[in-house]
């Protein structure tokens, strides 16, 4: 973990400092030698929270946001508590995945945090970056004037396969410096639908209100939701042509001979 209690207060770990959990109170132990990120570890080497995980990839996004909203604890009526990465001021959950994660886990994370965003570490296996840009490619061309989103025709890949479809939103994050890839949570639109998004603009849109410039991931979602809703109307409107230029002029289909003039 990056922040320990000592003294009361969320600490960095730091050589010779000791401090608690501040998820179960246990004593914890800075490590901070010359091989890895400083983080502070349990002292028994028991893990309260079975969803932790933390690696380079986990600190350099956490450190996007400010150290207040990192590693947040959260509780449900129950007692159970989980140690979120990420909790911005207006409540959106950001949890930051890199290894794998059984089916139920991921439900139950998605249960128990309800305004829950993810991003995934897109470069964990060899294959799955390219199986989705084949999938991007497949889906033909953008359409909507305010953001390059497409629907999924067709996908195949592990990565796809477990995060497409989830009824929270997900972005996968394979290392760019620009770029982050939306995969919009399934509703009742016809399709599945990926949004190329800025990075930046991600960021920006869950930091801090102030530096928002009046943009907000809710604003975003209005935005995609409506280009959706216009691309699946139009799509009705285009099939129920089609079907009536095909009964038109289905070679099969029953006509009356045509009437000689006496």
């Amino acid at each position: 973990m990056k922040l320990a209690l000592v003294d009361g207060k969320r600490r960095k770990a730091q050589p010779n400092l000791s401090g608690e959990c501040q998820c179960c109170g246990s004593p914890m132990i800075a490590k901070c030698g010359e091989n890895r990120m400083w983080h502070w570890a349990h002292k028994s080497k028991r893990k309260c929270d079975p969803w932790w995980e933390e690696t380079e990839w986990h600190r350099a996004w956490k450190n996007r946001f400010p150290e207040d909203w990192q590693e947040i604890v959260q509780f449900a009526e129950s007692g159970e508590k989980h140690i979120a990465d990420v909790k911005t001021e207006d409540g959106w959950v950001i949890e930051f995945q890199h290894s794998a994660i059984k089916t139920e886990e991921r439900v139950s994370r998605e249960a128990f945090y309800k305004r829950l965003v993810w991003v995934i570490d897109g470069k964990r296996r060899k294959f799955d970056e390219r199986k989705f840009r084949e999938a991007w490619e497949d889906a033909g061309r953008p359409f909507g004037p305010e953001t390059p989103l497409r629907a999924l025709s067709f996908y195949e890949g592990r990565l796809l396969d477990e995060w497409v479809g989830r009824p929270t939103h997900v972005l996968l994050d394979f290392g760019e410096e620009d770029w982050l890839w939306w995969l919009i949570p399934r509703g009742d639109q016809s399709s599945d639908f990926v949004l190329r998004i800025h990075r930046a603009g991600f960021i920006q849109c869950l930091g801090p209100v102030a530096d928002r410039g009046g943009q907000s991931l809710e604003k975003i979602i209005e935005v995609v939701a409506s280009q959706i809703k216009r691309r699946d109307i139009m799509h009705k409107i285009e099939q129920s042509i089609r079907d009536k230029q095909r009964i038109k002029y289905d070679p099969l289909a029953i006509r009356r001979p045509p009437r000689r003039r006496m």
